[in-house]
Order: C-alpha cells, then sequence, then structure tokens
C-alpha cells in the first residue's frame, strides 16, 4: 500500500466566503444545477452537513463513474476551511482511500485562492500516475470556473 500527497490551487474572481458558501455549504444544491452533466444528485445519507456527515453522489452521464460517498471530516465556514473523505464508489477500485484538505483564501485582487492537499492510499503495489492525479485536478478546476461563471452571473447569490 502506498500513499500519494498532491497540492494544488485555483484563483478565482469570486471572494473567498462567497466562494466556500458555493462550493462547500451549498454544494448539494449549486453543482447539479450548475454542471448536471458531471453531477446528477447529491443527498446526504447521514448526518445533519457537519463534521460524520456522509453524502452520496450520483455523477452524470459525462462521469465514467457512477457515484461516490464523501465524509465530511472537519467544516469550519469561519475560516473557509473543509475536508473530507472519499470512503465508498467504483473510482476506488485500486485506491482505499482519498482524503482532501481545502482552504478558501483572499487573493490581492480581491478574489480567492483555492488551496487543497489531496492524499491517495492505494491498494496493494498499484502505482498511481501523476497524469492520472493532474486529469482529476483539471476536471476539478473546470468545475470551479463553471461555478464562478455562474456566481459573476448572478451576483446577488450567496452574498
Amino acid at each position: 500500500m502506498g500513499v500519494f500527497t498532491h497540492e494544488s490551487q485555483e484563483t478565482s474572481a469570486i471572494p473567498p466566503a462567497r466562494l466556500f458558501k458555493a462550493l462547500v455549504l451549498d454544494s448539494n444544491n449549486l453543482i447539479q444545477k450548475v454542471l448536471p452533466q458531471a453531477i446528477k444528485s447529491t443527498e446526504i445519507i447521514e448526518g445533519n452537513g457537519g463534521p460524520g456527515t456522509i453524502k452520496k453522489i450520483t455523477f452524470g452521464e459525462a462521469s465514467k463513474y457512477k457515484y461516490a460517498k464523501h465524509r465530511i471530516d472537519a467544516l469550519d465556514p469561519e475560516n473557509c476551511t473543509y475536508s473530507f473523505s472519499v470512503i465508498e464508489g467504483d473510482a476506488l477500485t485500486d485506491i482505499a482511500s482519498v482524503s482532501t484538505e481545502m482552504k478558501f483564501v483572499a487573493s490581492p485582487d480581491g478574489g480567492s485562492i483555492m488551496k487543497s492537499n489531496t492524499k491517495y492510499q492505494t491498494k496493494g503495489d498499484f502505482q498511481l500516475k501523476e497524469e492520472q492525479v493532474q486529469a482529476t485536478i483539471d476536471k476539478a478546476a473546470g468545475h470551479l470556473k463553471a461555478v464562478e461563471a455562474y456566481l459573476l452571473a448572478h451576483p446577488d447569490l450567496y452574498s
């Protein structure tokens, strides 16, 4: 079993608190509205939305996967931090677990920087390739830009 860690950051024109509200606190509603081809539905199957909550994400037609279950490990809206673990899903064939920590911070231009640190724990002697991780990062960056465009078009949302 191996561990692969990847750090990344993405920038947005949206201030951190507003972006956090949209991407984290209201993701169950917003993401499937903005990206229906990627996310068909998100439902809380256990918990109240705080740490320990388990969400089932059903992917849309554009995904090669059907679903994933996420467990919220930490949630701090005041400091715009969030961490979660993927605990089940058809994408976890060679991966035992995926844990991500996210922090949204202000950028000098009034927008935000979303910093993430993801740890992949693989099964057996499976070797996770950098290009596989980069493809996931690129997809997430595309989702972020779609949400950013939606928020720019709807300036009153999550204000």
